[in-house]
């Protein structure tokens, strides 16, 4: 079993969308090969972190399970993931946050290492990025950005990507066809990762 990140840090797991594209469906709750989504990723982070948390905005008693601590957005309607991300740096109790999706089932602990090492080594936030497609849920913040990251929330700004790279942020790179940072949030991906339905 892999041991905790060091230096230490928080772990954030994002599972507070409405659904949409998997027909209103708590995605983190849909199962994929005989397990809810959230297991698979709770799976590889669970040793990395004492500091584990899980944004929800409903079945709390279910996402329990899986966290340390469970947060959920102020504002009602689903305001995004940025909203996940600022509750996160509030309660986050280490000086960094690694943020990732509850739907991408196939992330690993290297690939969490290689993200939490650049963001460390960098002293600034880290975004993993697939040739030009950045994808801003897989990413490391320092927990001192969370009042600019306040700031921006309130005048308006609802894009993690937007609110971050004004901040600064190292790109950790990856290949286009890395299937560790494939989001499985429709039914046909889910289906198309796993023939059989199970």
């Amino acid at each position: 079993m892999p041991e905790h990140l060091s230096p230490a840090c928080s772990i954030l797991v994002l599972a507070g969308g409405r659904g949409q594209r998997m027909g209103g469906q708590d995605k983190g709750l849909v199962a994929w090969r005989g397990k809810p989504l959230i297991q698979w990723v709770h799976e590889v982070a669970r040793p990395l972190t004492d500091d584990l948390i899980v944004s929800c905005n409903r079945n709390q008693d279910r996402y329990a399970a899986f966290a340390d601590r469970l947060i959920s957005d102020e504002q009602p309607d689903f305001p995004g993931p940025l909203a996940g991300i600022r509750s996160g740096l509030g309660v986050a109790r280490h000086p960094w946050l690694l943020v990732i999706p509850c739907d991408a089932p196939l992330i690993d602990a290297a690939l969490l290492s290689q993200l939490h090492r650049s963001a460390y080594e960098g002293d600034t936030a880290a975004m993993l990025r697939r040739d030009e497609q950045w994808e801003p849920l897989f990413c490391m913040i320092p927990t001192r950005l969370a009042e600019q990251v306040e700031q921006a929330w309130q005048a308006g700004e609802r894009s993690p990507r937007q609110v971050l790279f004004p901040l600064g942020v190292q790109a950790v790179n990856i290949d286009t066809g890395d299937l560790r940072v494939a989001n499985f949030n429709t039914p046909e991906l889910l289906a198309t990762q796993d023939p059989a339905g199970t």
